[in-house]
């Protein structure tokens, strides 16, 4: 069976994140849309929809006009076996005292290490991205100094990987995953499932910190937050909000050029910059709550 894609960009969240929903409502449904920040400081968002059948372009057109994008580049998608692909490619990944892979790689575990099982099926954040190793490394960093948090919350946690460790590491740690996509939610309690860890971490939908369970949780000790620049920057004050002298950050998901202006921003929240590690283009930060 073939398939079609239709990709645009635009300048700005709101305006992309509104197109995007409008796809959703199209009389021909999508399998799925994405949208995405085009993360090389430009400001462009990227917005992606894929189709069983060819889509209208007069409408498509429309749309592009309406909400100030440009027009759609839709492509005819060759039948392909992604999964097979991805397992071929997707090797596991040592993050310091964490192995992460598939269970196609599953003889692959070496002894005493930690064991973190994310399918191919499901490999946005399972550590093979610069992002999400710097935050594994920078874990196993903390957790060999010595620092053991009590509460820990993952924010925008995909597969729940970090959550994930954390909870490996910490048996007595309360621990919540937190996405703003449902899709995420369930992928994250499948994967919370399949490496033993049901009961041990909640996974929950919410944007940033407003979920009641995530507020009454806080101060939390340690929280993680893989995402973006831009949502970094504007989940600054309630990192602030949910967190108390000692606490820990581990940021991620940022180009180490745009380092700087997330230091900058949380430094002005009463933070300071603790660790920092760039794995290639991608950078991880280690920030205390003074």
């Amino acid at each position: 069976m073939q398939n079609w894609s239709a990709l645009t960009t635009l300048a700005g969240e709101p305006a992309a994140r509104a197109l995007g929903e409008a796809l959703e409502d199209l009389d021909i449904e999508p399998l799925g849309v994405g949208v995405f920040e085009v993360e090389d400081g430009s400001g462009l968002w990227e917005v992606g929809a894929y189709f069983e059948e060819e889509p209208d372009d007069i409408i498509l057109e429309i749309l592009a006009t309406a909400f100030g994008a440009k027009s759609f580049v839709v492509s005819e998608i060759p039948e392909f076996d992604w999964v097979s692909k991805v397992q071929r490619e997707l090797h596991p990944v040592d993050a310091g005292r964490f192995f992460v892979y598939g269970s196609h790689d599953a003889d692959k575990v070496p002894e005493g290490r930690v064991a973190l099982l994310i399918e191919a099926t499901m490999a946005f954040g399972t550590g093979h991205h610069g992002t999400t190793l710097g935050c594994l490394l920078a874990f196993d960093k903390l957790y060999t100094a010595g620092y053991r948090p009590a509460k820990v919350a993952d924010i925008g946690a995909g597969t729940a990987v970090l959550a994930m460790a954390a909870a490996k590491m910490l048996p007595e740690a309360h621990i919540i995953a937190s996405d703003i996509d449902p899709v995420a939610v369930d992928v994250a309690k499948a994967n919370v499932a399949v490496n033993d860890l049901a009961g041990r971490i909640d996974c929950l939908e919410a944007a940033g910190f407003d979920h009641r369970r995530l507020k009454a949780g806080a101060p939390w000790d340690l929280v993680f937050a893989n995402i973006l620049k831009g949502p970094l920057i504007e989940l600054a004050p309630a990192m602030k909000a949910m967190t108390a002298s000692g606490s820990k950050l581990i940021l991620s998901g940022l180009l180490a050029v745009q380092a700087e202006g997330i230091i900058a921003a949380y430094v002005e929240q009463g933070f300071r910059l603790e660790d920092r590690n760039d794995l290639g283009e991608w950078s991880a930060l280690v920030l205390e709550r003074i």
